[in-house]
C-alpha cells in the first residue's frame, strides 16, 4: 500500500509539474525554447568586423624570419638616417589591420611615416609568435595591447615602446591628429 501511494504521488506531482500555466501576451505566441537568445546587434558587429577584415591588406607574415629583417632594416635606416617602426600585431587582429589601412590611404601620415621611418609589421600569431624578437624589447608578461608600437633609432636602440595603441583610436578607427602626434613625436631628432 504503501509503494502504491508513493507510486500515485509521484505519478500526480509529474502531471502537475508538466502543465503549462503560462499565459501567452494577447497576439503573441508564448516562446517555449530553453535557449539563449543570441544578441543580434553582436552577432552583426562580428559579421561586419569579420567583413571588413576579409578586405583589408595582410601586411603580417608568419613565415618571415623578423631576426634578419630587422636586422636589414637597421642598416638600412643607418644609411638613410631614419627610424624604425614595428609595429607587432597579426593579421587575425581588426585593429592591426585597421591601422595599417589607415596610414597607408591617409596621404600626410604616409608622407610622415616615409619621410622618417623604415616600417616593418612584426607578426605574433600562433603560426609564429616571434618570441625572441619580443623579447629584446617588451616583457611578454606585460598587458600589450593590439597593435603595439616599438620604435628603434637608426643603429637599432630602443627608444620607446607604445604598449596600448588604443589612446591613437577614435571611435571605430584611428584619429589622424594622434597618429601624427605620435609618428612627429618618435621621428629622428635632427
Amino acid at each position: 500500500m504503501k509503494k502504491l501511494s508513493i507510486i500515485a504521488f509521484l505519478g500526480l506531482s509529474a502531471v502537475a509539474f508538466a502543465q503549462d500555466t503560462k499565459i501567452a501576451p494577447e497576439g503573441r505566441k508564448q516562446d517555449n525554447a530553453l535557449l539563449v537568445k543570441a544578441d543580434h546587434a553582436e552577432l552583426d558587429a562580428k559579421k561586419k568586423a569579420g567583413e571588413e577584415k576579409a578586405k583589408l591588406p595582410k601586411p603580417y607574415d608568419p613565415k618571415a624570419n623578423a631576426e634578419a629583417d630587422i636586422n636589414k632594416l637597421i642598416a638600412q635606416a643607418k644609411k638613410e638616417g631614419k627610424n624604425i617602426m614595428i609595429q607587432a600585431g597579426g593579421n587575425w587582429c581588426i585593429w592591426c589591420l585597421r591601422f595599417n589601412n589607415f596610414v597607408q590611404n591617409t596621404p600626410e601620415l604616409k608622407e610622415t611615416v616615409d619621410k622618417n621611418y623604415v616600417y616593418y609589421h612584426l607578426n605574433y600569431s600562433p603560426e609564429n609568435k616571434n618570441e625572441k624578437v619580443f623579447a629584446k624589447y617588451v616583457d611578454a608578461k606585460e598587458k600589450l595591447g593590439y597593435p603595439f608600437f616599438i620604435v628603434l633609432d637608426k643603429n637599432g636602440k630602443l627608444v620607446h615602446v607604445l604598449k596600448d595603441s588604443s589612446v591613437l583610436e577614435e571611435g571605430k578607427g584611428y584619429s589622424q591628429e594622434k597618429v601624427k602626434e605620435f609618428f612627429n613625436q618618435w621621428a629622428p631628432k635632427s
